[in-house]
């Protein structure tokens, strides 16, 4: 058993604490998880832990400690730690006594391998990290085959975006590409039509034929679909706004149209 680690000035301490900020996280090539379920998630996912640091006093049932055979059964580096060392690296107002840092490896387009028949989201410089968890958790739900960041855009990887995400994070690509015509040129090599969802053009959401595969293109929260995207859709759709609300947010009407999707291509 290894020496319980008491002071949070510990080094290993001081840097994972500072992976609450994305550019410690990019330096660092790692992110930080918590939260019992998010973590067996992670590691169903793939994704490759490197330290774990976690307080037995704060463990409730068998969960926590089979969770921690499993980092250890991973290759992790397990660390004892105080409590008070563990609430210094919880976000949680109850943390449930395991918090572990993953190596941060983002796929990319060629990583993902398309028939034509699929669904994929694209998010055109998302800003909202609960917009983009949310929207995460429903493009898993829907079968989606990868959701696609056009940057600069909040972190995938960001503790808001990881939690609000419920673990969906792990389960699909999120890609992150700084150019879009490269992005459109990839849909179309693939076959996927890039459909723009937009609250003033195109027809309505029922009126479309959401048949086989496609792009679903949602703007930014404030701005909607930037130029530079907009020159690359030639189909558009829209949610009809009919009480006095001035907008619905992005996750919802994503959520919507993936379902729209979901209705027509989805197996009975």
């Amino acid at each position: 058993m290894s020496e319980i680690i008491t002071s949070t000035r510990n080094p290993r301490v001081v840097e994972a604490r500072k992976l609450s900020q994305r550019k410690h996280r990019q330096q660092q090539g790692r992110f930080l998880v918590e939260g019992l379920q998010l973590l067996h998630m992670a590691l169903d996912g793939g994704q490759q832990p490197q330290d774990v640091f976690y307080c037995e006093a704060l463990f409730t049932g068998s969960e926590a400690p089979a969770l921690l055979d499993r980092f250890t059964d991973a290759g992790a580096t397990v660390i004892a730690v105080a409590e008070d060392v563990l609430r210094a690296l919880s976000d949680r107002d109850t943390p449930q006594g395991i918090v572990a840092t993953f190596t941060l490896a983002p796929p990319e387009l060629d990583a993902v391998t398309l028939q034509g028949d699929e669904l994929i989201i694209v998010l055109d410089r998302l800003q909202d990290p609960g917009n983009l968890g949310t929207i995460l958790r429903t493009a898993d739900a829907a079968g989606a085959a990868a959701v696609v960041l056009l940057t600069p855009s909040t972190d995938p990887y960001d503790p808001k975006t990881v939690r609000a995400s419920m673990g969906s994070l792990f389960n699909l690509p999120v890609i992150q590409v700084d150019d879009p015509s490269m992005l459109f040129d990839w849909l179309q090599r693939n076959g996927l039509r890039p459909v723009g969802a937009d609250a003033h053009q195109g027809v309505r959401w029922t009126a479309y034929d959401w048949r086989n595969g496609l792009a679903l293109v949602l703007g930014n929260e404030a701005r909607g679909l930037s130029d530079d995207v907009q020159a690359h859709i030639h189909d558009w759709v829209h949610l009809p706004v009919i009480g006095k609300a001035d907008s619905l947010n992005v996750a919802i009407a994503g959520g919507v149209l993936m379902y729209a999707w979901v209705a027509v291509n989805a197996p009975a």
